[in-house]
């Protein structure tokens, strides 16, 4: 009986036409912003947000804290395995110490291009638009206001 069922609908199938793929449309606005009336490498600002992220790590906290961790390892476990161990653990914490310490706070800005496309754009300082400004993607892939 199941095989029969299966038989119908593998047969069924055959004669039902796939449904075509559709492309997505750019959307028509953003931000009450209509998209057709920007030039090619204009778009409009969905977001601005701060964000924190973590530094970039020299490897001077992981040899750091691989020393310390040896050291620790060392005296409490007068062992060569405690001494490794603590050496791998605190090289792992200093690295990840580090990288928080030299921490910062970016400001990123996304935005919807002509095209429906989606970017995000990061900058060091505050820039001066918010959601609904019209911005244009300059030759060195910076933002401006238009």
């Amino acid at each position: 009986m199941n095989r029969i069922i299966l038989l119908m609908a593998g047969a069924l199938a055959a004669f039902v036409p796939a449904a075509p793929a559709i492309a997505a449309d750019p959307p028509a606005t953003v931000q009450g912003v209509r998209l057709a009336r920007l030039c090619d490498r204009c778009g409009v600002v969905t977001q601005v947000r701060t964000v924190k992220r973590k530094g970039d790590a020299s490897g001077v906290g992981a040899v750091g804290g691989a020393v310390a961790g040896g050291v620790i390892g060392k005296k409490t476990t007068d062992s060569t395995l405690g001494t490794a161990g603590g050496a791998v653990v605190g090289g792992l914490l200093g690295h990840e110490i580090e990288k928080r310490v030299k921490r910062s706070t970016v400001w990123e800005t996304r935005v919807t291009m002509k095209d429906g496309s989606r970017r995000r754009f990061d900058t060091e300082a505050q820039p001066n638009w918010k959601a609904g400004t019209v911005v244009e993607l300059t030759a060195d892939d910076q933002l401006r206001r238009r």
